[in-house]
């Protein structure tokens, strides 16, 4: 059976360590020449598979394609774009059976998470009918921890292990001034269902310290009342308290706070981010100074302390792609199953797309003391293994170094002008 060639895509949000996946892919099939062709990566996710907007690793060499293990970002661009499913989006999978066609394409890996699971299993299901058989293959990716079947995403332990250690320092920064000046510091992550990252942020705080660090997640109803009062506790105990929250909490009705104005009153929505929210509610119900900080992109490109364990983990998952796809495995994700503690022992194994594609792991309540403000034991345990390990980048005049790839065009081989509708979000 004549080589085929791989098609390679980034989705989603990206992290500090999909690159790691990318070189594992890359390598992998690199090593297997007899049995693989070209990689070819296709430009921002699945959209330059339909625009027909690939390039060709071949031209890159191979100390570049070992520098994406210590690259931020998404090297080849990724996007927020689901297929239509059948009938409405035939002409979509018509279109990607043409490409691959064209361009020999045998074996697909989207790396993504649940949204993008769901695009890798379209392709698995849909483009043999048409006439193109391809294995497709979904690697995970996500900061948010959240794919159901994996004990933990790649990408997670990076972020949890960076907002953990930003808190930690701010917290020294704020014990320093509490005396005469800030009282409260609100520190806002990414986590619109999922609390799984400010969760995270309890590690900022040694186990067995009931302090001043509180947590808010969307898994816990927030309680205006009874949050002030355990704000309010800390500060006249330690003198300050520090708060991590996630954007997407929510109010025992379901609503977001930024949705409800913070108090469920119609007509107080507010747009935006939550801490600024939280920090007014503070503010004005205790009468103390509050800062706050929305971390935002950097909590999700800070490359520079990643954590060693996800970098590993991440590359893992792009080399067990490649691995299953020579395999005849397909419409399949590999996902991680933890069998050991310190240093975190884990497997890692096929499973089904259709278990994983659009389904959220959520945060245990076990995980949370019986307020929702603290770490259980259970939660330090789960977390310590995935935060472990520092991976440093090279650094050149004080600041990291990037891969830089020469990212060579595929030739077109279709007629231009297809025209993608309008984006939905994954």
């Amino acid at each position: 059976m004549p080589a085929k060639n791989v098609l390679y895509a980034q989705s989603g949000g990206v992290t500090a360590t999909i690159n790691a996946s990318a070189c594992g892919v890359i390598e992998t099939a690199r090593r297997n020449r007899a049995r693989i062709g070209h990689v070819y990566a296709a430009r921002n996710g699945i959209l330059g598979a339909l625009d027909e907007d690939l390039v060709d690793t071949s031209f890159e060499p191979a100390t570049a394609i070992r520098a994406l293990m210590h690259t931020p970002g998404g090297i080849f661009g990724s996007c927020r774009y689901d297929l239509p499913p059948l009938p409405q989006g035939l002409a979509h999978f018509q279109r990607l059976a043409a490409v691959f066609r064209a361009h020999d394409i045998g074996y697909f890996f989207y790396n993504g998470g649940n949204g993008s699971a769901e695009t890798a299993h379209q392709i698995a299901t849909i483009l043999p009918h048409l006439g193109q058989p391809v294995i497709s293959i979904a690697i995970p990716k996500t900061i948010d921890n959240d794919i159901v079947g994996s004990d933990f995403s790649p990408g997670f332990g990076s972020v949890a292990k960076y907002v953990a250690t930003s808190l930690r320092e701010a917290m020294a920064d704020l014990a320093s001034m509490a005396n005469s000046s800030t009282k409260v510091f609100v520190m806002e992550v990414m986590g619109r269902y999922t609390g799984w990252i400010a969760a995270a942020c309890g590690m900022a705080l040694p186990a067995g310290e009931d302090g001043p660090l509180l947590l808010l997640v969307p898994e816990v109803p927030f309680n205006r009342r009874q949050f002030i009062a355990a704000v309010r506790s800390r500060v006249e105990r330690h003198g300050w308290c520090a708060v991590a929250v996630a954007e997407g909490i929510c109010l025992r009705d379901g609503r977001r706070l930024t949705q409800a104005g913070g108090d469920g009153i119609p007509g107080h929505e507010q747009l935006g981010g939550v801490a600024p929210l939280i920090a007014a509610m503070l503010r004005k119900a205790l009468g103390v100074k509050v800062h706050w900080s929305v971390l935002d992109y950097v909590q999700r490109a800070a490359r520079h302390l990643a954590s060693k364990t996800d970098v590993e983990q991440a590359y893992a998952a792009g080399r067990s792609a490649v691995e299953y796809a020579l395999q005849g495995h397909s419409d399949v994700m590999p996902v991680f199953r933890r069998n050991g503690g310190l240093p975190c022992r884990w497997q890692i194994a096929p499973a089904s797309l259709t278990r994983i594609m659009n389904r959220e792991k959520r945060l245990p309540r076990s995980f949370l003391t019986a307020d929702g403000y603290r770490l259980t034991a259970p939660a330090r345990r789960y977390f310590a293994p995935l935060i472990r390990g520092e991976a440093w980048p090279p650094f050149s005049d004080g600041l990291p170094v990037h891969a830089r790839l020469r990212l060579q065009p595929l030739r077109r081989h279709l007629q231009s002008g297809w025209q993608t509708p309008a984006k939905t979000k994954i």
